[in-house]
């Protein structure tokens, strides 16, 4: 496992580990681990080896956001700065990298950090953990793309709830609200994320990301569009290797050996 002072990686089995650092402060965000963040997610995309991403939080949360103590120090940056440079960016890299992105939220995610979360392919989460809108207890507006995440994800009037009043969200609710994919017991969070990504690795990787960039215009298109794309994309995937397998293993009634081209 390689380490910095803000972010630890580790590769195996196709799947990239990227951890959150800062446990002290559980995990908030200053510039330094914002641009870590946004140099990994760059050399992910490049590195065809890899094939899923998982991003946690090392310690008792998975990230509290931004680190008011820098945002708001003598010589800080303007919080739309902050948000221009360190968040947008970490958004776009997570949507248009080609590959399946797992958020393992083992524990509180609040503000740009449950948002970032969100972000992601799929979320899971510590049934011990929590999400929270934090933004309006300190005057300012949902950012990190949570205000196009998250009401596509519960409604509207479910997120606008959530983000005027920052009630906190135990994860068995985000489950049942459809906030999250699933809510795991503690015990089993580890266990049950391993399982997941190593999952997602062992499969059609191209596949996954023309499904990937099919939902990043889906609510964007008209129904005539979308068909459009789903064509294109159709194409793309009728031509790879894995989707040679995998018909040549359904037809020889045994388990694929996909590769990911």
């Amino acid at each position: 496992m390689e380490e910095n002072n803000y972010i630890k990686y580790a590769f195996e089995a196709g799947v990239a580990t990227i951890t959150l650092n800062r446990p002290d402060v559980f995990n908030s965000f200053n510039r330094q681990m914002a641009l870590a963040l946004q140099e990994r997610l760059r050399e992910i995309q490049q590195n065809e080896e890899v094939r899923a991403v998982l991003l946690t939080g090392e310690g008792k949360a998975f990230c509290a956001g931004q680190d008011l103590a820098e945002a708001t120090a003598e010589d800080a940056m303007e919080i739309s700065e902050i948000v221009d440079q360190h968040y947008n960016p970490i958004v776009l890299l997570l949507r248009q990298l080609e590959k399946p992105v797992v958020a393992a939220v083992n524990g509180v995610a609040a503000g740009a950090g449950a948002n970032l979360a969100l972000a992601c392919d799929i979320v899971v989460a510590k049934e011990s953990a929590s999400f929270i809108q934090a933004f309006s207890k300190i005057g300012l507006i949902p950012d990190s793309g949570g205000t196009f995440f998250l009401p596509r994800l519960i409604g509207l009037q479910r997120a606008s709830a959530l983000m005027m009043t920052g009630d906190k969200v135990p994860a068995k609710e985000a489950q049942e609200m459809g906030m999250i994919y699933k809510a795991f017991p503690d015990d089993a969070f580890e266990s049950e994320v391993k399982n997941l990504v190593q999952r997602l690795a062992q499969m059609p990787t191209k596949g996954l990301a023309y499904t990937k960039a099919l939902l990043n215009c889906t609510f964007d298109l008209t129904l005539e569009e979308q068909l459009r794309h789903e064509s294109t994309y159709q194409h793309r995937a009728g031509v790879t290797a894995d989707f040679k397998e995998g018909v040549q293993a359904f037809i020889e009634k045994r388990k694929p050996n996909f590769k990911g081209n």
